[in-house]
């Protein structure tokens, strides 16, 4: 399906992204608050890029201890999730600052951990925002048949079994960034034409994957093994140990704000139409969690608020918890839900759930 013919369907749900927005205007302009990065996001930037390079620069030039060598794996893997979620994830929706050559910069600290700005956008900004748990069009719900996130994907036997093998396979996700996937996403993506939507050509997104993937693995994995007290497998084991925390964090932060039972995932008609207003399937298909653990959303980039995230991706996260009561409220008066669940557990819970379904249940759950 090419994306200029998918088109969200205008509604009696239409008003209620208009008055929305003019609700959240009115509360930065009264309050007279930008709505990008504030001193507090700046410490987290600082903090969460030191999380991953000091213990990288301890290992490699001070400490000759094992355990506290395989610690420092550990703190690169939390991290390299913290930088992801708290700093890159902000920069590449251009919400970190009101001056774009500065989130271009923040943005491409994902090469440091790994992966690729562009891509990153595409899957995310452009498919995933945009077509939210919209069957054959979101990414995020697309990923082969190792596993089965919608009602829309072909049952196969093995999804019996993703509830219980879905965790391990999270965790290879960066692992998998930083090798192959933005390779096999960069040639579905010139096939597409996607590469277009990020002014940049072929030529120039290959040489620059080819060129980061290579610096990267030569510093993080390359440098500990030259200069590590570890045995070289014991350095091997600690980049799987980092990526696989990193990985693990990044996916029960995301999987449970879409892939969860209050889902209800919409289709692209053959006219390309989807019978939903876009911002209405945006509060249909999202859920936020843990609203009140200000630590955790604190770690997490304020991705816990994944509805206002999902409606608002160009304001800074530090204000989502801010503008939450509106967003609900809101939602309220034009009849559409805020579903949320109370804690992190409890979202993990219900995405466990979800795949336990979808891996049993041809139909679970109904498609809208």
């Amino acid at each position: 399906m090419i994306l200029e013919e998918v088109k969200f369907t205008k509604n009696d749900k239409a008003d209620f992204y208009k008055e929305l927005r003019k609700r959240v205007n009115s509360y930065f302009k009264d309050n007279n608050i930008s709505k990008f990065a504030n001193f507090s996001m700046v410490f987290k930037t600082v903090f969460m890029v030191s999380l991953y390079i000091v213990p990288f620069v301890l290992m490699l030039t001070y400490l000759e201890s094992t355990p506290l060598i395989i610690l420092m794996w550990v703190l690169m893997g939390f991290g390299m999730a913290g930088t992801g979620l708290s700093v890159m994830h902000d920069a590449n929706h251009h919400a970190y600052s009101k001056n774009k050559w500065v989130n271009i910069i923040v943005g491409k600290v994902i090469w440091i951990v790994g992966g690729s700005d562009v891509n990153w956008r595409i899957q995310h900004n452009v498919l995933h925002h945009t077509y939210t748990n919209v069957v054959g069009m979101d990414e995020d719900i697309d990923i082969g048949n190792l596993m089965r996130f919608s009602p829309g994907q072909k049952l196969l036997k093995a999804h019996r079994y993703q509830h219980i093998y879905a965790w391990f396979l999270y965790g290879m996700m960066t692992m998998m960034w930083s090798t192959t996937k933005d390779f096999t996403q960069y040639k579905r993506y010139k096939e597409m034409g996607l590469l277009e939507t990020q002014k940049i050509s072929a030529r120039t997104m290959l040489t620059t994957l080819i060129i980061t993937k290579t610096l990267y693995t030569l510093v993080t994995l390359g440098l500990p093994l030259i200069f590590s007290a570890l045995p070289w497998w014991g350095v091997v084991l600690g980049y799987v140990l980092m990526h696989f925390i990193a990985g693990l964090i990044l996916s029960m932060v995301f999987q449970p704000a879409h892939v969860v039972p209050t889902s209800e995932y919409s289709t692209v008609e053959e006219d390309g139409s989807i019978e939903l207003d876009w911002a209405a399937n945006q509060m249909m298909n999202t859920a936020n969690f843990a609203q009140k653990s200000k630590l955790f959303s604190w770690y997490v980039g304020g991705l816990n608020f994944q509805i206002e995230h999902h409606l608002f991706p160009n304001i800074c996260h530090v204000h989502y918890k801010k503008i939450s009561d509106i967003v609900r409220d809101t939602a309220f008066e034009y009849n559409l839900p805020y579903y949320s669940y109370n804690t992190f557990y409890t979202a993990l819970a219900g995405h466990a759930k979800m795949l336990y379904e979808l891996g049993r249940n041809e139909d679970a759950p109904a498609v809208h």
